[in-house]
């Protein structure tokens, strides 16, 4: 049993006593304790494949920060890694692969992969973490959606364009397609296995959705996200989250999700209008808020609220928190968020 289940009411449609809060990217970055344990290992990939240290990393904002949801450590590139193709995270670079996506044969050496054979440190972190909780808050789990995993794929770093990958979407449907079938069913085995090892919630992140056009991005990702919420577990809530994509959040309302994530640029007030009340919203302060004084954070979020409405939202920011955002401000975020929203909800403001 859950001591802490307001995101879990929040995301299925039910009434809560309050807004419940967490921030994407809460566990590292902004921590001097993540910092101190990242600064005695040997880089990122270390700290994501040590089970015991990723779900140190993974409570450590729940402790620090009081938030109402942990969300495992780990990154969405262990996917095509698990499909054969191998990454580097390059620090102030990001993340690298040295070989790339470029043919029929590079496509055909890539496996489904299983998710314990090659994904078990993911799942043995979420076990560990799960009993290390003891039911504190809820824990989430979550992959890259099948386009932002090809565009890496293909392009080999983070891009301001992706033309590449772009480029194989006009060039090379078919393999393109090819290949997101293979990303799809590697990702819902291994959502459903994180859900197995103990994940509450699942969230899908499609972090460069907004640079397709949109009959491209209904075509290469919008279909493969929708597969993927419909092979879900019964009863676990998912989240899609479509960074830039406004256009596609009508297409999200027919899906097989509870929630839907909205990016600092849309209006819930619009979203509501558009598509009603049968999802959860998720969001969407602008990271970049968190850099003001705490009464300019402290007018942002109640103002960020108000938008929203009391019942099904999820507060966050509308992508993840900045490493160098001083976690005094993050904390009055999260505060704001709690007490804000407990009056309102008793009627006092």
């Amino acid at each position: 049993m859950l001591k802490n289940d307001l995101l879990l009411r929040a995301a299925r449609g039910e009434e809560t006593e309050r807004t419940p809060v967490w921030l994407m990217r809460q566990a590292g970055r902004i921590l001097p304790e993540y910092r101190a344990l990242r600064g005695r290992l040997s880089g990122f990939k270390e700290l994501v494949e040590t089970p015991e240290l990723a779900a140190e990393v993974t409570i450590q904002p729940v402790d620090a920060l009081d938030v109402d949801a942990a969300i495992i450590f780990s990154d969405i590139l262990v996917v095509p890694e698990a499909m054969g193709l191998t990454y580097e995270m390059v620090e102030a670079r990001g993340p690298l692969f040295p070989e790339t996506i470029k043919t029929a044969q590079d496509v055909a050496r890539m496996r489904v992969a299983d998710p314990e054979e090659h994904l078990g440190y993911v799942l043995e972190a979420i076990r560990v973490t799960k009993r290390a909780l003891n039911g504190r808050v809820p824990l989430i789990g979550f992959a890259g959606a099948p386009w932002t995993i090809l565009a890496y794929m293909v392009e080999g770093h983070g891009s301001k364009t992706f033309s590449k990958a772009r480029r194989m979407l006009y060039t090379n449907p078919a393999l393109a397609h090819e290949l997101l079938d293979k990303i799809t069913r590697t990702t819902i085995t291994y959502l459903q296995a994180q859900v197995e090892a103990g994940a509450n919630i699942v969230q899908v992140f499609d972090s460069w959705a907004g640079i397709l056009p949109p009959d491209h991005y209904r075509e290469f990702s919008a279909r493969y996200i929708a597969a993927i919420c419909d092979a879900m577990p019964e009863g676990v809530p998912v989240t899609v989250f479509a960074k830039g994509a406004w256009f596609a959040v009508s297409d999200f309302a027919h899906f097989n999700c509870r929630t839907i994530g909205l990016d600092w640029n849309e209006d819930p007030r619009l979203v509501r209008a558009a598509i009603g009340y049968d999802k959860t919203l998720q969001g969407n302060l602008d990271p970049c808020a968190l850099y003001g004084s705490r009464e300019q954070v402290q007018t942002a979020t109640i103002e960020m609220l108000r938008r929203f409405g009391p019942q099904r939202h999820i507060a966050n920011l509308g992508h993840g928190v900045y490493p160098d955002t001083d976690p005094d401000n993050v904390r009055v975020f999260i505060n704001t968020v709690k007490e804000f929203s407990t009056l309102a909800r008793q009627g006092a403001i």
